[in-house]
């Protein structure tokens, strides 16, 4: 007879059937909700699933799943499951946090507790996620835009390369030049807003809506990038931002940005 482990185990072994592509496109829905990093707050993903998850609704969560928080391995348990469930209204994207195979961060509490086949067990789970989403005039990602001329390329992006520590990586500062410097002092690829304009009009999108970077101003770039946060484990107000597809959205002023 199976354990309770290995019967959680087999469940989330589900979701290594799942296919996905690195690019989810969502057309079909009438709002998207648009959650920050959680960070082992499995309390507030929760919340967000029973208040958000319906029918013509699509939820996105931005990655970072794990690690700071207490919860971190209920968290992504509790996730996965749910995108076992419901594969067409959630999606859970990459952060930097899983990517703990090729990218050193810190802190990394939730895979250093593991042992080394749970450890491998769930980054080859992380590792399948997508990295980006588009709705409308929105992209969707973790950290930073990649250097891409067509959408079409985020599927040709490898775990580990470039343009993927771009999107999980990156950071935005609110200043002229395109990449600032080769990286910041945390080690993140640094962005001013001649890069966003730029990757924004190559791509023909409006708005962007990412995390990752916690002393980030919420609007960037004219009201056309904001960051949003949905972890206790910040200082910062636990956000969503809901996006209302019947009508235009050029910038985020035409997005709902709740508190939690």
């Amino acid at each position: 007879m199976l354990n309770n482990q290995e019967m959680e185990r087999q469940e989330l072994e589900r979701f290594l059937n799942l296919y996905e592509p690195r690019l989810i496109e969502i057309k079909d829905a009438d709002r998207v909700i648009f959650v920050g990093d959680t960070h082992g707050d499995v309390e507030v993903s929760k919340q967000i699933v029973r208040t958000y998850l319906k029918e013509r609704n699509v939820l996105v969560f931005l990655g970072d799943y794990v690690d700071r928080g207490s919860f971190s391995r209920r968290n992504l348990d509790f996730l996965l499951k749910t995108k076992i469930n419901n594969p067409s209204l959630i999606y859970l994207l990459q952060g930097n946090h899983e990517g703990h195979r090729v990218l050193k961060l810190f802190p990394a509490d939730f895979w250093q507790s593991l042992d080394s086949e749970l450890y491998n067990f769930y980054a080859s789970l992380v590792e399948k996620l997508p990295l980006m989403v588009v709705a409308q005039d929105i992209i969707a990602l973790h950290g930073a835009l990649p250097n891409i001329k067509r959408l079409e390329e985020v599927e040709e992006i490898k775990l580990g390369d470039e343009r993927w520590k771009e999107i999980v990586w990156g950071d935005f500062v609110e200043m002229p030049g395109e990449r600032i410097s080769s990286a910041s002092l945390s080690g993140r690829p640094l962005f001013g807003k001649d890069w966003f304009f730029q990757i924004m009009e190559r791509l023909g999108k409006r708005v962007l809506i990412r995390s990752h970077q916690p002393h980030s101003p919420q609007s960037m770039f004219n009201d056309r990038c904001l960051t949003i946060f949905t972890s206790s484990v910040y200082l910062r107000r636990k956000t969503i931002a809901i996006a209302h597809l019947n009508k235009p959205i050029m910038s985020i002023k035409d997005l709902e940005v709740k508190e939690l």
